[in-house]
């Protein structure tokens, strides 16, 4: 089993106060969040950015390895992933994910490229784990 972890700090109250984001590898190390880099567009981090670039590293990971089960390999895959935060049953909630992919796979046919991507957007980890709507829309190249 592989265990990797992340970790936050909070300070304060919810509109006022104010957190560190960090990871067990330091990729990301106090990284400043609050409410203002969350629903206000200020500088700093907030959750939904940070799965968000977890989802695209694992489905452009999960993508390589089904091109490569048909002996494919990618010069390049480009992965965006936009998480969709709405109020929700009095609250927050994260409602959906979009996945916006750009793939470069020589000897690959663009009906390979996508019944691969459809493959990894239904069975990448994180996929597996986010309970919301999962999109895509996959562009060969």
């Amino acid at each position: 089993m592989i265990k990797k972890s992340g970790s936050a700090k909070w300070s304060g109250g919810l509109k006022d106060g104010t957190g560190h984001v960090s990871t067990q590898t330091g990729a990301l190390s106090d990284q400043p969040y609050g409410f203002n880099t969350r629903f206000e567009g200020k500088p700093g981090t907030n959750p939904e950015e940070i799965l968000g670039a977890a989802h695209a590293a694992c489905f452009s990971m999960a993508l390589s390895m089904v091109l490569g089960q048909s002996d494919l390999t990618p010069d390049n895959i480009e992965t965006k992933a936009t998480v969709s935060l709405e109020e929700k049953d009095g609250g927050f909630a994260i409602t959906k994910v979009h996945l916006d992919v750009t793939g470069s796979v020589p000897n690959a046919t663009e009906a390979q490229f996508l019944e691969a991507a459809n493959g990894a957007k239904e069975n990448c980890p994180l996929s597996k784990v986010i309970n919301a709507e999962i999109t895509m829309d996959a562009k060969f190249v």
